[in-house]
């Protein structure tokens, strides 16, 4: 028996459990759709509203006719007692109530007043059929005396009144032959006797509750098929309103994907045709500004290519002159020897400078192939370390690698992965002040990950971003230690984009700066988790090295 109840609760619970699943995967779905959908928004706050209005509405009618179909009960009982008690004070006047007739002479009144509760015809009287008791409680007599059936349905606090001698109703419920049946009790004293009587008539209030279901259920009836026409309404007038704003919306969409001829078509001349008319004019702006940018875009971009092929050709001549002077910088004097280093080294500047700028210019043109090939990444950090070592030891900073063990292989064009990794570690030597620089190399299943950490000056709040734009420099007046011409972090985007990757930049004020390059390990793959936070888990700055090793 135990393992029987034992089971069935396990049952019961499990059979709850997934009631609340589903559940709430229903109220899910149905958040979803709200927050999504403006006409399931509208139709659902009609009906909510309707609903209140057809329900306060509906209790207002109700208890209205309710009321209205009692006054007229009440007023026509009261009109039929002061007749009941006519006839009642004609058949008993002059009556003792003690005598041994008295009972005969009652129920005879009774019987004279169940046979008027009906006219010659046989129909009933305005108020309705009604069953007369005539009763007797007073002095000297061991228990009260009364003519007519159900006595005891009188409540005691009517009797009280009529004893009193008032004329009083009172509605009330009462079972007879088991079922439950409400009256509309009216008592009236009668005088004409040697003591007073008491009358009472019965008025079952069963038309009236009958009606009063009629009408409860018609209303009830009425008000649902009134929310479901208020819900189709509403649904027509929503779809009339939201079916062109889901236009407009799809039209921008395709506007917004290059699809710069999408027009709205206008129809009429309402709100929604305005509306229509007032976006094809800015879209029409938009692709003519639009057209303009690219033209001068591709005007900058032909005017700095061929800037940059132009200055080619005088700057080989001059740095062969400056190589011819830096040869024979020895027999110089001093100053004159100092100017001629001076120049070849600005000349260098000047040529990556070049270089650069032709490289920034085929990125933007498109122009760029992406040459991927299987290899192991850490032997391109290794390359990217030994090209920028020397200007790491003039700065003072040590550059520390933290490679895997196992081979960091990812589809790549190490050409540009070197030239990341060179950016970023020479940027780091730039403002590392002297401190190590940590180069540290990690993947998983579908991501490989690349940071550059420094602890130098770090980067203010919102530089974070701005430090990948062209030429942009946080402090201009800090002096560099590589001779950089400001795109190497710009370029370094766009190689790891082309790569389907993305570089990412963190600091703070003091902590230094940590620079990521997250890049998928198979191409058309997209990227995963990092296997390397962005914020470093170190936020103390390193010390400065003493000496150089």
């Amino acid at each position: 028996m135990r393992r029987f109840f034992a089971r069935s609760s396990r049952l019961v619970i499990r059979q709850l459990g997934r009631a609340v699943a589903f559940g709430r995967e229903r109220a899910v779905a149905f958040s979803e759709l709200w927050r999504r959908s403006l006409q399931v928004r509208v139709v659902v706050s009609t009906l909510a509203l309707s609903s209140a209005v057809v329900f306060v509405l509906g209790m207002v009618l109700q208890n209205q006719i309710t009321d209205r179909l009692l006054s007229s009960k009440q007023e026509a009982a009261i009109a039929e007692t002061h007749a009941a008690v006519a006839t009642a004070n004609r058949e008993l006047l002059g009556v003792n109530v003690l005598s041994d007739g008295f009972r005969e002479r009652l129920s005879g009144a009774v019987n004279k007043l169940s046979s008027s509760s009906a006219d010659e015809e046989g129909t009933e009287t305005v108020a309705g059929a009604f069953d007369p008791i005539i009763a007797y409680d007073g002095r000297g007599v061991p228990d009260s005396i009364q003519a007519g059936s159900n006595y005891s349905d009188v409540p005691e606090s009517l009797r009280a009144f009529v004893q009193n001698g008032q004329l009083a109703r009172q509605i009330a419920t009462v079972d007879r032959g088991g079922a439950r049946t409400t009256f509309l009790f009216v008592g009236a004293p009668v005088t004409s006797a040697n003591r007073p009587l008491q009358l009472y008539l019965l008025f079952p209030l069963t038309a009236e509750q009958n009606t009063i279901s009629v009408v409860q259920s018609t209303l009830v009836v009425g008000g649902l098929v009134l929310l479901v026409l208020l819900a189709g309404v509403a649904n027509l007038v929503t779809r009339q309103v939201v079916r062109p704003v889901r236009r407009a919306a799809e039209a921008a969409e395709r506007f917004a994907t290059g699809e710069l001829d999408e027009r709205m078509a206008v129809v009429g001349e309402d709100d929604v045709a305005k509306l229509a008319e007032s976006y094809n004019q800015m879209a029409e702006s938009i692709k003519y500004q639009i057209r303009q940018l690219e033209e001068f875009g591709q005007l900058q971009r032909r005017f700095t290519s061929d800037v940059s092929h132009e200055l080619r050709t005088p700057l080989t001549t001059v740095r062969m002159a400056a190589d011819v002077l830096h040869a024979s910088r020895a027999q110089f004097p001093a100053g004159l020897a100092r100017s001629t280093e001076l120049l070849v080294d600005e000349l260098d500047r000047f040529e990556s400078l070049l270089g650069d700028l032709l490289e920034i210019s085929r990125l933007d043109a498109g122009v760029e192939e992406l040459v991927a090939e299987v290899t192991d990444v850490r032997a391109i950090a290794k390359r990217a370390l030994d090209s920028v070592r020397v200007v790491a030891e003039n700065a003072g900073s040590r550059i520390e690698l933290e490679l895997p063990a196992a081979a960091a292989t990812a589809e790549v064009d190490a050409r540009r992965i070197e030239r990341i990794l060179r950016n970023l570690l020479a940027n780091a030597v730039d403002h590392g002040e002297g401190h190590p620089v940590r180069l540290r190399l990690a993947f998983n299943d579908s991501t490989l990950a690349v940071t550059v950490r420094d602890y130098g000056v770090g980067l203010r709040p919102g530089e974070a971003d701005l430090v990948f734009n062209r030429f942009w420099r946080a402090d201009p007046s800090r002096n560099r230690h590589t001779g950089g011409t400001g795109l190497g972090l710009a370029i370094s985007v766009e190689d790891a984009r082309l790569h389907g990757g993305r570089l990412e930049a963190w600091g703070e004020p003091g902590l230094g700066a940590n620079f990521r390059l997250l890049l998928p390990r198979q191409q058309d793959v997209e990227l995963g988790e990092s296997p390397l936070p962005l914020r470093p888990d170190d936020d103390v700055p390193a010390e400065p090295l003493e000496e150089v090793r």
